[in-house]
């Protein structure tokens, strides 16, 4: 595999001169079964339906109790696809760029630097978790496609590349490298704020 041998685990190669991490972490599977996958829009529609089913007579409680067997067990399946969508993923933050490693079949790793980085959208996530997207200055390369899941929702013809699920601790960090790359086009993240919601610039 491409990225089987890593001299540093997130990145393709050892950093030059000068560069150095300042944070590197995963996503939190549950924040990415939420945000990705959305379990629990899944999981109320299960219960719907099984309401109809119980409540319309016919099936009964049978129906009800198949159906919410089957969304124990459809549920139980986007659990692991979250898991193994975390556990494939490593986000790195230096002070030059953000590094997005991913893929469970198909691994990539694209890099971010921080000097075409104009604004950080964040979006909570729940349980102190973070979704954080990157506007590039310039037309990002990769199609939306190829950076699913990591990049921001409905963003087809200029894709934001995002951090899933990162604990909302990684925002000073992201706040204060981007003003020391660029201060001019640092202005999209609050580094004082005490959570995801007051930060400036919260992604819709």
């Amino acid at each position: 595999m491409e990225y089987e041998d890593e001299p540093i685990p997130g990145l393709p190669g050892r950093l030059p001169p000068g560069e150095d991490i300042l944070w590197q972490g995963t996503p939190d599977w549950r924040g990415v079964a939420r945000g990705v996958f959305h379990t629990r829009l899944v999981a109320a529609w299960f219960v719907f339906v099984a309401s109809l089913a119980f409540l319309a007579g016919g099936t009964g409680l049978k129906g009800a109790g198949i159906t919410l067997a089957v969304a124990v067990l459809g549920l139980a399946i986007l659990g692991v696809l979250a898991r193994a969508q975390a556990m494939s993923t490593i986000y790195t933050l230096t002070n030059k760029r953000v590094v997005l490693r991913f893929g469970v079949a198909l691994p990539k790793c694209v890099n971010v630097p921080l000097s075409l980085v104009g604004k950080a959208d964040v979006k909570p996530a729940g349980n102190g978790l973070v979704d954080v997207s990157l506007t590039p200055t310039v037309r990002f390369p990769l199609a939306y496609l190829q950076m699913w899941p990591h990049v921001r929702p409905w963003k087809f013809g200029s894709p934001q590349p995002m951090l899933r699920a990162v604990p909302d601790a990684f925002l000073p960090l992201l706040a204060d490298a981007l003003a020391k790359a660029d201060p001019a086009r640092a202005t999209g993240v609050n580094p004082d704020a005490a959570n995801a919601g007051a930060m400036l610039g919260a992604a819709a």
